[in-house]
């Protein structure tokens, strides 16, 4: 800016001098007349090339403009600048103002999503504590009475919240824990059967006929007695073991994992117990012991004239020859063979080797009846795997070697029923029927007379 003022000085300063060196002559014309002449010279001429200095002074004016035109501009430009040198600090203060609370945002969502993580964590061990712990005992309810009983001798107010919350856990416990467990305390006869309760019906064919039970005795941590497990034995090669984290996810139909089996399935005769899945090896008389931990085949021994596939089944067919069950008293198979022509043979295994320990001989028809099951050591078999209303019709029972006639009543709710399992450890029947999972509760006495 200083620049340009400084060029406007010395243009006008060389104008002064241009009037300084500016001459008056005088001189008589051709009529002898008095004749003035003025003389300046122009700007960077020499000599004149015309009788008017118009030009020069429009260029000059022109030149003027343009500098007043530039002078503004720059005082302008200088009064912008120092707007914005008074500016640019404010707004570079609020940027970084911003920023830092951005930041200090960030940290606080950061730490907020560090504690939701932690109190997940929390959550879900204490899911999987609750889920693990086993049910109330009788001394649970006798502590809870005994800290009622002390905070009602100190004067305990009632309208406490704290007490609300202890009543509540209190009226929780279920009544059955309160009295005494007649079914674990003695092992007595088959008493009656309850109505059959729907847990989950198959989605395809290949559901029609099937195996679903629960460990009464797991092994290991990896699977409860929660886990429930099933195999559709509809098909050629069936060797697929469906394994659920418990009833509701087996309900819902989401298994957790998918074991395939060494070998593949004959039929509806399998079980599971102390952390093995036991079964018949197909088109054979071969027992297998499967490791559910290792997921390996733990032994296999054939069952001794043992008929299979097809010779000696129950009653609805389906290659039944061989069932395999379990009670209080262990691992059972419940067969036939060519010197009992037919007959019911139930014998006793070793639940590692597989190897026979005993066995009974039976004058119950293996084809007359549509299955059996095992409680307390008593072989029970059902009339039909068809009508609505049947009966448990028969029993053995292995410590007196002596069977009888029964009439237990017994639902076939769904009209085929291709599998009954007893769960000692919770007092039930496990069913499949046409494509139906069910569980009957079971009612047992004390022992026959």
């Amino acid at each position: 800016m200083w620049l340009l003022l400084s060029l406007s000085f010395l243009i006008l300063a060389n104008q002064l001098q241009a009037e300084d060196r500016a001459s008056l002559r005088l001189s008589n014309d051709a009529a002898g007349r008095c004749q003035y002449t003025f003389t300046v010279p122009g700007p960077q001429e020499t000599s004149c090339n015309g009788g008017s200095g118009r030009p020069e002074l429009e260029g000059v004016l022109s030149r003027l403009t343009l500098l007043e035109a530039l002078v503004s501009r720059l005082i302008a430009g200088a009064a912008t600048g120092s707007d914005a040198k008074v500016e640019l600090p404010e707004s570079f203060s609020q940027v970084t103002g911003e920023r830092n609370q951005l930041r200090q945002d960030k940290d606080r969502l950061s730490k907020q999503v560090q504690e939701l993580h932690v109190r997940v964590t929390q959550l879900s061990r204490e899911a999987d504590g609750l889920r693990n712990k086993p049910c109330l005992k009788t001394n649970t309810s006798a502590d809870a009475r005994r800290e009622l009983n002390h905070r009602l001798d100190h004067g305990y107010d009632f309208r406490n919240d704290a007490y609300q919350e202890m009543k509540a856990e209190v009226s929780e416990v279920p009544a059955s824990h309160l009295l005494p467990d007649r079914n674990t305390s003695s092992c007595g006869e088959l008493l009656s059967v309850g109505d059959p309760v729907l847990h989950r019906k198959a989605d395809g064919f290949t559901g029609k006929y099937g195996v679903w039970l629960q460990d009464p005795e797991p092994q290991g941590t990896q699977y409860t007695n929660n886990t429930v497990w099933r195999i559709d034995t509809v098909g050629k090669d069936v060797r697929q073991l469906f394994a659920y984290e418990d009833m509701n996810q087996f309900s819902r139909g989401f298994p957790m994992k998918v074991l395939l089996l060494p070998e593949a399935v004959e039929s509806t005769g399998a079980t599971m117990y102390r952390g093995s899945l036991y079964y018949q090896r197909k088109r054979s008389r071969t027992l297998i012991r499967y490791d559910l931990t290792s997921e390996t085949l733990a032994s296999r021994r054939d069952l001794p004239h043992a008929g299979f596939h097809g010779q000696h089944p129950y009653s609805w067919g389906g290659y039944t020859d061989i069932d395999l069950a379990v009670d209080e008293q262990g691992l059972w198979a419940i067969y036939s063979t060519s010197k009992a022509k037919g007959a019911i043979v139930l014998s006793q295994l070793d639940p590692e080797s597989l190897e026979v320990k005993r066995s009974w001989e039976t004058k119950i028809r293996k084809n007359a009846v549509a299955n059996a099951f095992m409680v307390c050591g008593r072989l029970y078999t059902v009339a039909s795997y068809t009508a609505a209303n049947t009966t448990v019709n028969h029993v053995f029972d292995t410590a007196t070697k002596a069977g009888r006639d029964l009439a237990v009543p017994f639902k076939n709710k769904y009209r085929y029923n291709s599998m009954v399992d007893y769960n000692h450890a919770q007092k039930k029947l496990f069913a499949w029927d046409n494509f139906h999972m069910v569980t009957y509760d079971v009612r047992v006495g004390g022992a026959s007379k």
